[in-house]
């Protein structure tokens, strides 16, 4: 089993003020996507970030945030838009997805997972295993949650893949970004910016000077966090540029390509 991480800054346009899916990227991943799985037999798990979709209005409604019970109406209807959003840009992802022959399957998070102050507690994965078991690939992604704590709550992607991880125990977690893995500041600002080829502890973050995408789900900083939880239980991890052609084919199939491994081994 993989878990296949697509981060919204690769399917979307994250910066932009308005929704809108990177469609040239997105046939390219599927496409790869689909020559994996014709090559060899995997059990495969997506999941995809919220990009310039779930983003905006996260940050206009503030989820996740205490506020007063007197604004519990218009917090409710911020929930409602934030999940429609989202669920707008997993329906364009499994549209092209299906069209390329992928048998992918959307799973919200906001339909079986719920949270107590922004972590997930609760979550029923024999759908998961089932769709699996019946050759099917499970798309899933970051999404708004009820929550004991604050009443609503954003869930990333980021830690979606470590509970499935957890819980599912995949051979290996795959996470796509627009950059080559993990840098001490961004490389997209900064030519001397260091790369890692592989972080395997939490003392590695103070050498971080910032992320590339500061978002309200923790940026790069928060995967880091997620995956050495993994690194923990022994699941490696590796963060990879998904906008370079055949990356997310080759590491599919586990040719080399140029990433961060996120593992406690040496």
């Amino acid at each position: 089993m993989i878990i296949l991480k697509i981060g919204g800054s690769i399917l979307t346009n994250k910066d932009s003020k308005t929704s809108e899916v990177d469609a040239v990227s997105l046939k390219r991943i599927a496409s790869e996507i689909k020559k994996s799985l014709d090559s060899s037999d995997k059990e495969l798990i997506i999941v995809h970030g919220a990009g310039s979709f779930g983003h905006p209005p996260a940050k206009k409604h503030r989820i996740g945030e205490d506020f007063d019970k007197s604004q519990y109406p218009i917090k409710r209807l911020g929930f409602c838009e934030i999940q429609n959003e989202v669920k707008k840009l997993n329906m364009y992802i499994c549209e092209e997805f299906i069209k390329q022959g992928i048998p992918t399957i959307a799973i919200p998070a906001s339909s079986f997972i719920t949270a107590a102050n922004k972590r997930i507690t609760n979550g029923n994965l024999d759908l998961f295993k089932n769709y699996l078991h019946k050759g099917f690939v499970p798309v899933i992604y970051g999404d708004v949650v009820l929550d004991d704590d604050l009443e609503f709550c954003v869930i990333s992607g980021d830690q979606i893949i470590q509970y499935l991880a957890v819980n599912l125990n995949p051979e290996k977690v795959i996470l796509g970004t627009d950059v080559d893995g993990v840098y001490n500041k961004n490389p997209k600002t900064h030519d001397d910016a260091l790369f890692f080829d592989k972080f395997s502890s939490l003392k590695d973050l103070d050498t971080l000077e910032g992320t590339t995408n500061v978002d309200v789900t923790g940026g790069m900083v928060g995967k880091i966090k997620e995956l050495l939880y993994l690194a923990d239980l022994g699941i490696e991890s590796k963060i990879i540029n998904a906008e370079v052609e055949d990356n997310i084919f080759k590491v599919l199939e586990n040719k080399k390509v140029k990433g961060t491994v996120i593992s406690r081994g040496n």
